[in-house]
């Protein structure tokens, strides 16, 4: 990520009301760092698994994949890669219509590793959100074709090949193991 503004340190309330950037800029301790643009594996990947994670709670409203989707929560306001959500928790407005503001931290956030971003930048995204509300979270590393899990008051646990990977308790009937989540990158 790359720093875009320290000084002067906006508020969270000024930040929310900047026009937005592509790629997404997000709000952390004061700072405003812009995500790096998704590349052509990345894109991939985020696509196909917010696909198959929806495929697996949508018809049966159980949880709900959004892609780039503002989390603003204790301070910050973060776009995760993949944003999930437990059906009872996805915010609505007075029309019973998704709300556009989620003011809550996501059930599982997914992030995928640019070649540009700071492993332990992202990591220290995924745990903020762990420490406020996130029972889940993943950090996908196209490269070495590993998921590191994190799960709350648990040690990270990096998934490899044939390795079943965890999901949220409303998805349980959904499995899926880290070499099929790589396999959306073959098209040999």
């Amino acid at each position: 990520m790359t720093l875009l503004r320290s000084n002067p340190i906006p508020t969270l309330e000024e930040f929310l009301n900047l026009p937005e950037t592509k790629p997404a800029s997000e709000y952390i301790d004061g700072k405003i760092y812009q995500k790096p643009m998704p590349q052509g594996k990345h894109s991939r990947l985020q696509t196909c698994l917010s696909t198959s994670i929806n495929q697996a709670g949508e018809p049966q409203k159980l949880a709900l994949a959004l892609t780039e989707l503002r989390c603003t929560f204790a301070g910050r306001s973060i776009v995760p890669d993949i944003a999930v959500f437990e059906w009872q928790k996805i915010p609505v407005d007075e029309k019973g219509r998704i709300a556009n503001r989620f003011e809550i931290a996501p059930d599982w956030i997914i992030e995928i590793l640019s070649l540009e971003q700071s492993a332990n930048q992202v990591i220290r995204k995924i745990i903020f959100s762990l420490k406020n509300g996130s029972k889940l979270g993943y950090l996908i590393d196209p490269d070495d074709e590993s998921i590191t899990v994190f799960q709350p008051n648990q040690l990270p646990d990096v998934k490899e090949k044939q390795d079943m990977l965890p999901v949220l308790d409303v998805l349980q009937n959904w499995q899926t193991k880290v070499e099929d989540v790589f396999s959306w990158l073959n098209f040999v």
